[in-house]
Protein backbone atom coordinates (compact mmCIF):
# COMPACT_ATOMS: atom_id res chain seq x y z
CA UNK A 1 0.00 0.00 0.00
CA UNK A 2 1.65 3.24 -1.06
CA UNK A 3 1.66 5.94 1.55
CA UNK A 4 -0.62 8.05 -0.42
CA UNK A 5 -2.91 5.40 -0.26
CA UNK A 6 -2.65 5.17 3.39
CA UNK A 7 -2.62 9.49 3.99
CA UNK A 8 -6.13 9.19 2.36
CA UNK A 9 -7.75 6.30 4.56
CA UNK A 10 -6.67 8.26 7.80
CA UNK A 11 -7.64 12.04 6.71
CA UNK A 12 -10.86 10.44 5.41
CA UNK A 13 -11.57 8.69 8.37
CA UNK A 14 -11.08 11.59 10.13
CA UNK A 15 -12.94 13.98 7.70
CA UNK A 16 -15.98 11.69 8.12
CA UNK A 17 -16.19 12.86 11.82
CA UNK A 18 -16.99 16.60 10.69
CA UNK A 19 -20.90 17.86 10.54
CA UNK A 20 -19.75 19.67 7.68
CA UNK A 21 -18.74 17.17 5.62
CA UNK A 22 -21.00 16.18 2.94
CA UNK A 23 -18.59 14.22 0.56
CA UNK A 24 -15.24 13.29 0.17
CA UNK A 25 -13.47 12.39 -3.41
CA UNK A 26 -10.19 12.29 -5.00
CA UNK A 27 -9.07 14.58 -8.31
CA UNK A 28 -6.20 14.30 -10.02
CA UNK A 29 -3.80 10.99 -10.67
CA UNK A 30 -5.15 9.54 -7.65
CA UNK A 31 -8.83 10.21 -8.39
CA UNK A 32 -8.12 8.83 -12.31
CA UNK A 33 -5.84 5.86 -10.46
CA UNK A 34 -2.59 6.41 -12.08
CA UNK A 35 -0.77 7.65 -8.84
CA UNK A 36 2.60 6.28 -8.05
CA UNK A 37 4.76 6.41 -5.23
CA UNK A 38 5.57 10.04 -6.51
CA UNK A 39 1.88 11.63 -6.65
CA UNK A 40 0.31 14.09 -4.40
CA UNK A 41 -3.11 13.88 -3.34
CA UNK A 42 -5.59 16.30 -4.60
CA UNK A 43 -8.18 15.68 -1.92
CA UNK A 44 -12.09 16.99 -1.76
CA UNK A 45 -14.34 18.14 0.72
CA UNK A 46 -17.96 18.96 -0.13
CA UNK A 47 -19.63 21.01 2.20
CA UNK A 48 -22.47 23.18 2.85
CA UNK A 49 -22.22 26.42 1.34
CA UNK A 50 -23.52 28.12 4.69
CA UNK A 51 -20.72 26.00 6.68
CA UNK A 52 -17.91 26.36 4.46
CA UNK A 53 -15.83 29.26 6.76
CA UNK A 54 -16.53 26.50 10.08
CA UNK A 55 -15.01 23.93 7.99
CA UNK A 56 -12.15 25.64 6.64
CA UNK A 57 -11.11 26.33 10.40
CA UNK A 58 -10.70 22.00 10.95
CA UNK A 59 -8.70 21.15 8.12
CA UNK A 60 -4.88 21.32 9.51
CA UNK A 61 -6.51 19.30 12.13
CA UNK A 62 -7.90 16.73 9.98
CA UNK A 63 -4.81 16.63 7.90
CA UNK A 64 -2.49 15.85 11.34
CA UNK A 65 -4.90 12.64 11.68
CA UNK A 66 -2.19 11.61 9.41
CA UNK A 67 1.33 12.94 10.34
CA UNK A 68 2.62 16.12 11.79
CA UNK A 69 2.23 19.00 9.22
CA UNK A 70 5.97 20.39 7.91
CA UNK A 71 4.16 23.12 5.75
CA UNK A 72 1.35 24.84 5.20
CA UNK A 73 0.10 27.58 2.73
CA UNK A 74 -3.48 28.83 2.27
CA UNK A 75 -4.73 29.90 -1.41
CA UNK A 76 -7.84 29.87 -3.59
CA UNK A 77 -7.67 29.44 -7.06
CA UNK A 78 -10.70 27.16 -8.16
CA UNK A 79 -11.60 27.28 -4.12
CA UNK A 80 -10.34 27.04 -1.04
CA UNK A 81 -7.19 25.08 -0.83
CA UNK A 82 -4.68 24.02 1.99
CA UNK A 83 -1.49 22.94 0.97
CA UNK A 84 0.44 21.33 3.01
CA UNK A 85 3.93 19.12 3.35
CA UNK A 86 3.84 16.16 5.58
CA UNK A 87 7.12 15.62 7.94
CA UNK A 88 7.86 12.40 5.39
CA UNK A 89 7.82 14.56 2.56
CA UNK A 90 4.18 13.87 1.24
CA UNK A 91 2.08 16.39 -0.24
CA UNK A 92 -1.34 17.43 -0.14
CA UNK A 93 -3.83 19.78 -1.64
CA UNK A 94 -7.17 19.54 0.50
CA UNK A 95 -9.81 21.51 -1.55
CA UNK A 96 -13.28 22.69 -0.16
CA UNK A 97 -16.06 22.86 -3.06
CA UNK A 98 -19.59 23.28 -2.65
CA UNK A 99 -22.36 21.84 -4.94
CA UNK A 100 -22.76 25.02 -6.62
CA UNK A 101 -18.66 25.67 -7.30
CA UNK A 102 -18.24 22.08 -7.98
CA UNK A 103 -15.67 22.33 -10.87
CA UNK A 104 -16.71 19.69 -13.83
CA UNK A 105 -12.94 18.74 -15.10
CA UNK A 106 -10.94 15.95 -14.48
CA UNK A 107 -12.41 12.33 -13.14
CA UNK A 108 -13.21 11.96 -9.42
CA UNK A 109 -12.93 8.87 -7.31
CA UNK A 110 -15.87 9.01 -4.40
CA UNK A 111 -14.63 7.84 -1.11
CA UNK A 112 -17.50 9.29 0.64
CA UNK A 113 -20.97 10.74 -0.46
CA UNK A 114 -23.70 9.24 1.65
CA UNK A 115 -26.01 11.47 0.32
CA UNK A 116 -25.44 10.55 -3.22
CA UNK A 117 -23.96 14.18 -4.15
CA UNK A 118 -22.08 13.47 -6.62
CA UNK A 119 -23.95 11.06 -8.81
CA UNK A 120 -25.24 14.29 -10.76
CA UNK A 121 -21.18 15.33 -11.78
CA UNK A 122 -20.52 11.47 -12.85
CA UNK A 123 -21.58 12.28 -16.77
CA UNK A 124 -19.28 15.45 -16.66
CA UNK A 125 -16.31 13.72 -15.95
CA UNK A 126 -13.74 14.10 -18.61
CA UNK A 127 -10.28 16.04 -19.56
CA UNK A 128 -10.99 17.04 -22.74
CA UNK A 129 -10.75 20.77 -23.95
CA UNK A 130 -13.19 23.24 -25.86
CA UNK A 131 -12.32 24.14 -28.79
CA UNK A 132 -12.69 27.50 -27.01
CA UNK A 133 -9.61 26.44 -24.71
CA UNK A 134 -8.13 24.45 -27.60
CA UNK A 135 -8.34 28.13 -29.93
CA UNK A 136 -6.89 29.79 -26.75
CA UNK A 137 -3.58 27.25 -26.41
CA UNK A 138 -3.46 27.96 -30.57
CA UNK A 139 -3.20 32.07 -29.89
CA UNK A 140 -0.61 31.59 -26.56
CA UNK A 141 1.72 29.35 -29.31
CA UNK A 142 1.82 32.20 -31.69
CA UNK A 143 1.99 35.08 -28.81
CA UNK A 144 5.07 33.38 -27.26
CA UNK A 145 6.37 32.76 -30.15
CA UNK A 146 6.48 36.74 -30.96
CA UNK A 147 7.43 36.97 -27.17
CA UNK A 148 10.24 34.89 -28.06
CA UNK A 149 11.60 36.63 -31.04
CA UNK A 150 12.13 39.69 -29.32
CA UNK A 151 13.92 38.25 -26.25
CA UNK A 152 16.05 36.16 -28.98
CA UNK A 153 16.79 39.39 -30.60
CA UNK A 154 18.14 41.01 -27.51
CA UNK A 155 20.55 38.52 -26.67
CA UNK A 156 18.44 37.42 -23.49
CA UNK A 157 19.21 33.88 -23.92
CA UNK A 158 17.28 32.58 -20.12
CA UNK A 159 14.38 35.34 -21.05
CA UNK A 160 14.16 33.17 -24.53
CA UNK A 161 14.16 29.87 -23.21
CA UNK A 162 11.49 31.04 -20.53
CA UNK A 163 9.43 32.17 -23.07
CA UNK A 164 9.67 28.64 -24.96
CA UNK A 165 8.58 26.96 -22.35
CA UNK A 166 5.30 28.74 -22.45
CA UNK A 167 5.31 27.93 -25.71
CA UNK A 168 5.59 24.10 -25.34
CA UNK A 169 3.55 24.42 -22.39
CA UNK A 170 0.44 25.10 -24.98
CA UNK A 171 1.58 23.55 -27.71
CA UNK A 172 0.93 20.33 -25.48
CA UNK A 173 -2.31 20.82 -25.41
CA UNK A 174 -2.47 21.55 -29.22
CA UNK A 175 -1.12 18.66 -30.06
CA UNK A 176 -3.09 16.28 -27.88
CA UNK A 177 -6.49 18.14 -28.59
CA UNK A 178 -5.70 16.36 -31.92
CA UNK A 179 -3.96 13.07 -31.31
CA UNK A 180 -5.10 11.96 -28.02
CA UNK A 181 -8.18 14.74 -27.03
CA UNK A 182 -9.42 12.50 -23.82
CA UNK A 183 -6.33 13.79 -22.48
CA UNK A 184 -5.68 17.00 -23.57
CA UNK A 185 -6.26 18.52 -20.25
CA UNK A 186 -2.92 17.28 -18.68
CA UNK A 187 -0.72 18.86 -20.90
CA UNK A 188 2.71 18.30 -21.11
CA UNK A 189 2.31 15.51 -17.76
CA UNK A 190 0.97 13.25 -20.18
CA UNK A 191 2.35 13.49 -23.78
CA UNK A 192 5.25 10.47 -23.06
CA UNK A 193 2.14 8.06 -22.64
CA UNK A 194 -0.75 10.01 -25.29
CA UNK A 195 1.45 11.40 -27.83
CA UNK A 196 2.22 8.79 -31.06
CA UNK A 197 6.00 8.17 -30.54
CA UNK A 198 7.35 10.16 -33.28
CA UNK A 199 5.35 13.30 -32.39
CA UNK A 200 7.18 13.12 -28.40
CA UNK A 201 10.40 12.18 -29.76
CA UNK A 202 10.11 16.15 -31.83
CA UNK A 203 8.94 17.41 -28.61
CA UNK A 204 11.08 15.57 -26.22
CA UNK A 205 14.46 16.84 -28.54
CA UNK A 206 13.13 20.65 -28.36
CA UNK A 207 12.99 20.32 -24.89
CA UNK A 208 16.27 19.07 -24.70
CA UNK A 209 17.78 22.12 -26.61
CA UNK A 210 15.58 24.63 -24.43
CA UNK A 211 18.28 26.73 -22.88
CA UNK A 212 20.25 30.00 -23.24
CA UNK A 213 22.69 28.33 -25.00
CA UNK A 214 20.65 26.62 -27.44
CA UNK A 215 17.17 28.13 -27.22
CA UNK A 216 17.90 28.66 -31.01
CA UNK A 217 17.89 25.07 -32.28
CA UNK A 218 14.39 24.49 -29.99
CA UNK A 219 13.05 27.35 -31.73
CA UNK A 220 13.83 25.79 -35.21
CA UNK A 221 12.22 22.19 -34.35
CA UNK A 222 8.97 24.14 -32.66
CA UNK A 223 8.94 26.41 -35.67
CA UNK A 224 9.07 22.96 -37.76
CA UNK A 225 6.96 20.75 -35.73
CA UNK A 226 4.21 23.58 -35.57
CA UNK A 227 4.33 24.13 -39.64
CA UNK A 228 3.67 20.34 -39.81
CA UNK A 229 0.37 20.77 -38.05
CA UNK A 230 -0.41 24.10 -39.09
CA UNK A 231 -2.85 22.79 -41.33
CA UNK A 232 -4.72 20.87 -39.13
CA UNK A 233 -4.41 23.07 -36.53
CA UNK A 234 -5.90 26.32 -39.11
CA UNK A 235 -8.99 23.75 -39.58
CA UNK A 236 -10.21 23.40 -36.11
CA UNK A 237 -10.02 26.80 -34.57
CA UNK A 238 -12.24 29.59 -34.38
CA UNK A 239 -11.40 32.91 -35.81
CA UNK A 240 -8.25 32.16 -37.68
CA UNK A 241 -8.41 35.24 -39.72
CA UNK A 242 -7.79 36.77 -36.39
CA UNK A 243 -5.16 34.21 -35.13
CA UNK A 244 -3.21 32.55 -37.75
CA UNK A 245 -1.86 35.60 -39.98
CA UNK A 246 1.06 35.70 -36.23
CA UNK A 247 1.23 32.14 -36.46
CA UNK A 248 2.13 32.19 -39.77
CA UNK A 249 4.66 34.80 -39.46
CA UNK A 250 5.87 33.30 -36.72
CA UNK A 251 6.73 30.53 -38.53
CA UNK A 252 8.23 32.30 -41.22
CA UNK A 253 10.93 33.50 -38.75
CA UNK A 254 14.31 32.37 -39.36
CA UNK A 255 15.66 33.51 -36.28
Amino acid sequence: MLIQEIAVEEITTSLITSPHVRAIFLKGSMGRNEHDEHSDIDLYCLVHQEQEELFLKQRLSHLEAYRPVLFQDDIFIIAPQLIAVFDNLLHIDLFTVTVESFTTKDFFKVLYDPENLLDQFVESQNLELSKEEYTDHVIDVAWFLFQYRKAGGRGNGVWAAKMLSHVLEHLARVLLYRYAPHRAQLGLKTISQSLPKAVFLEVESISNFMTPENHAQAAFQIRQLVAKEASWIDEHVEERKTMMPLMTAMLNESC
